[in-house]
């Protein structure tokens, strides 16, 4: 197969619409702030597919699973990876914005504080139990999961649908080939819509540098600047030892990924791309049914760089506001972000409704406060996005591993680059399409 010309390929498409969507942004802030519906377009077509891919993926990977008892293995495993991982994620976000202390010396008066322009956000936050999140995994109606696109309930809807069509034997098996072709045409649509991700790259990162670039970059730079390199200490000082751990390379993973994490850099949403990883993990060797089930509950479950903006964000609002917060205090923090943090996804700007549902309930940092980091959460969300996808990426391999679901020398020889793209992977670039359409 020949190698396609570099300008036709996805990463560099999007890497052009984000060098000229932050010219614009710099030079032309007014035109740039107004090329957010591009951006915003772009994220709603691919979140109309997301329920619809989850279901067909996962429906079809249980049925030919066949072995129930395994699908509960693969989601115990999955579930205690993700609490060990978002863990210790918290953990080094609070040891990190204690050492660089980017509040300090803030002196913060909330007084002087426009709290108004936070309302719309608080007014999203809840008190969650866990009795009330683990009720909300179960829809009201079984359409009503798919008309609100949540993937914990879409997801529980597909692995029921999937063990009832085990159960069925030979009998089940046409409407099994049916979802499987289902699932092909959606991500012939995926593929389709992904023509429109170096728009959508463009308007997304227009917006964000033509709206809060240059005086948010100024005034709040050392939390930027230390939140950052929390994200780099923790994908190379954890994620990438439990990558040597399991026996693959991070870095080439990272190469792998480059198309996905350019999107979620762009667009600061990590759903944008959810249809492409389950294809994308498939192709490195892991199993469709621990696919199906890894990548939709760690969307959820394994936010790795939002529990670091969560942990970064309030301790920083603290020191701003000169709250004292002992170490007790953020030990007790700690575990309520373990909760609060679960909640994070399917909400649109969730990690900052998140943050300020968490300081409602600790109820020791003023919920006012937040105001302070409003401007720059959309440059925030741009370094924990790809830290999340990264981080879902990992765990899928981790998880197909220890369940001996993964072909490893598939996994080499991809991650090698030695067989270029792998089918549909190749299915879901735009060049595909073009091609075909000659």
């Amino acid at each position: 197969m020949a190698r396609k010309a570099w300008y036709r390929q996805l990463w560099v498409q999007v890497l052009a619409g984000m060098a000229i969507g932050i010219l614009l942004g710099i030079f032309r802030p007014g035109v740039g702030a107004r090329m957010q519906p591009l951006g915003d377009a772009f994220i709603k077509a691919i979140r109309m597919l997301i329920a619809p891919v989850i279901f067909c993926t996962v429906v079809h990977g249980v049925a030919r699973m066949r072995d129930m008892a395994r699908v509960g293995r693969v989601a115990i495993k999955a579930l205690v990876y993700f609490e060990v991982l978002t863990t210790v994620a918290l953990a080094i976000g609070l040891i990190a914005v204690n050492v660089l202390q980017p509040g300090k010396g803030m002196n913060v008066d909330l007084s002087h504080v426009d709290a108004s322009t936070i309302q719309p956000y608080v007014a999203q936050t809840r008190n969650q139990t866990v009795t009330q999140f683990l009720m909300n995994i179960i829809p009201q109606t079984l359409v009503g999961a798919f008309a609100e696109g949540n993937v914990l309930q879409v997801l529980l809807i597909a692995v029921l649908c999937g063990f009832a069509l085990a159960r069925l034997g030979e009998r089940g098996k046409p409407l099994v080939d049916l979802i499987d072709a289902a699932s092909k045409v959606l991500f012939g649509v995926v593929g389709i819509v992904m023509w429109a991700a170096p728009i959508g790259a463009f308007g997304a990162i227009a917006f964000t540098v033509g709206r809060f670039g240059g005086g948010s970059l100024v005034s709040l730079g050392k939390l930027l600047g230390g939140f950052y390199l929390t994200c780099l200490i923790f994908v190379f000082g954890v994620l990438w030892p439990v990558s040597a751990w399991i026996g693959f390379s991070l870095p080439k993973l990272i190469r792998y990924i480059r198309e996905e994490l350019l999107i979620v850099f762009a667009t600061t949403s990590s759903e944008t791309v959810l249809p492409r990883m389950i294809s994308r993990m498939e192709d490195l060797g892991c199993e469709e049914s621990v696919v199906g089930l890894v990548i939709p509950t760690g969307y959820s479950f394994n936010l790795d760089g939002t529990c670091l903006y969560l942990a970064t964000a309030t301790v920083f609002l603290a020191q701003a506001t000169n709250t004292p917060l002992g170490i007790a205090q953020q030990l007790g923090l700690l575990a309520v972000l373990l909760l609060t943090s679960k909640g994070a996804a399917g909400v649109a700007g969730a990690a900052f409704v998140v943050l300020a549902a968490t300081l409602s309930t600790a109820g020791t940092i003023p919920v006012a406060s937040v105001a302070l980091i409003l401007g720059i959460h959309r440059l925030m969300s741009e370094g924990l996005t790809p830290t999340n996808l990264i981080g879902n990426a990992v765990a899928t391999i981790v998880v197909a591993k220890w369940e001996g679901a993964l072909d490893e020398t598939r996994l080499r020889r991809a991650l090698d680059g030695a067989n270029g793209a792998a089918v549909s992977a190749t299915a879901l670039s735009p060049s595909a399409w073009s091609d075909s359409l000659r």
